[in-house]
């Protein structure tokens, strides 16, 4: 299992903040059942790591990873969770380390020129672009594409069901990161069916 295996599994990556643990299972298969395959859970709740294990076995065929590693911390806690795939808003020395010995798949994020060519001369070929929308967007990534064109993202970070379809176009996108499909009133009120609508909708973009 790569990172592009995982990321290449649908076109938007959900961003999933789980505050209580019973939505864990519903929130994981209505996502999974509308055909979002790889699902970012991000470590800033106390329940987070504890979704993450009741989500790979309520949907086993999906790619259930972690989001917000930003430290030893968080990256242990991914590990013991049992996550398919990590990511970072950022990155720092102490991250690379540890992205090196471990064969999960790992997603760094980065939103300059310099910390992508930092990246890709540590081997990393996909990169979180973080945040898209308030780090230049679409025409940044187009830029950066000029003179590193080996390097693809997943663009996260204030994008939507009306942007997404821009950034999917560029040459040097392979996927986005959203929550527009995780409307809090709709989980709020247990209306997974909803949120199934929602993700397909998404699933299906191009």
């Amino acid at each position: 299992m790569s990172i592009e295996q995982i990321l290449s599994s649908a076109p938007v990556v959900p961003v999933v903040v789980i505050d209580i643990l019973e939505d864990a299972a519903p929130l994981a298969q209505a996502l999974y059942n509308g055909g979002l395959k790889a699902l970012e859970v991000t470590l800033r709740t106390p329940v987070a790591a504890q979704a993450v294990k009741i989500m790979k076995e309520t949907v086993p065929d999906a790619y259930v990873g972690t989001g917000t590693v930003v430290d030893k911390t968080t990256f242990d806690a991914s590990v013991a969770a049992g996550a398919d795939f990590m990511v970072s808003p950022g990155v720092n020395d102490e991250l690379l380390t540890l992205a090196k010995g471990t064969d999960i798949p790992f997603l760094p994020g980065a939103a300059t020129p310099s910390e992508v060519m930092k990246l890709a001369s540590h081997g990393f070929k996909y990169l979180k672009f973080f945040p898209a929308e308030a780090a230049g967007g679409v025409p940044m990534l187009k830029s950066i594409g000029g003179p590193l064109p080996q390097v693809t993202f997943c663009p996260t970070g204030g994008i939507s069901l009306d942007s997404a379809p821009k950034y999917l176009a560029l040459k040097n996108v392979i996927c986005v990161g959203g929550t527009w499909m995780l409307d809090k009133q709709l989980i709020a009120n247990k209306d997974w069916q909803a949120i199934e609508a929602l993700a397909k909708q998404a699933s299906e973009v191009k």
